[in-house]
C-alpha cells in the first residue's frame, strides 16, 4: 500500500503556494499548478528520507525498523 498525504494548496497572484499537512515543513511555491504538485512531492520524498536517515542515526546501532499501519 502506498502512503497518501494531503496537500493543501491555492493560487495567489501569479504563484500557487501549497503544504503537506501531514509533514510539517514541506511546502512549495511555484507559476503553476503542475510545478507545485512535483516541487511538493520532491520536498515530501526528500524530507521523509531525512526524517529516516535522522531517527536511524539517533537509534544508533542494533536498532529495528517496523512498518506501522494505521
Amino acid at each position: 500500500m502506498t502512503p497518501t498525504y494531503t496537500a493543501v494548496i491555492r493560487q495567489d497572484g501569479p504563484w500557487w503556494l501549497g503544504w503537506v499537512e501531514e509533514v510539517p515543513g514541506v511546502n512549495a511555491q511555484e507559476r503553476t499548478r503542475d510545478e507545485l504538485l512535483a516541487s511538493l512531492r520532491l520536498v515530501l520524498r526528500e524530507a521523509l528520507e531525512f526524517n529516516r536517515l535522522e531517527a536511524l542515526e539517533a537509534a544508533g546501532p542494533g536498532c529495528e525498523e517496523l512498518a506501522l499501519t494505521l
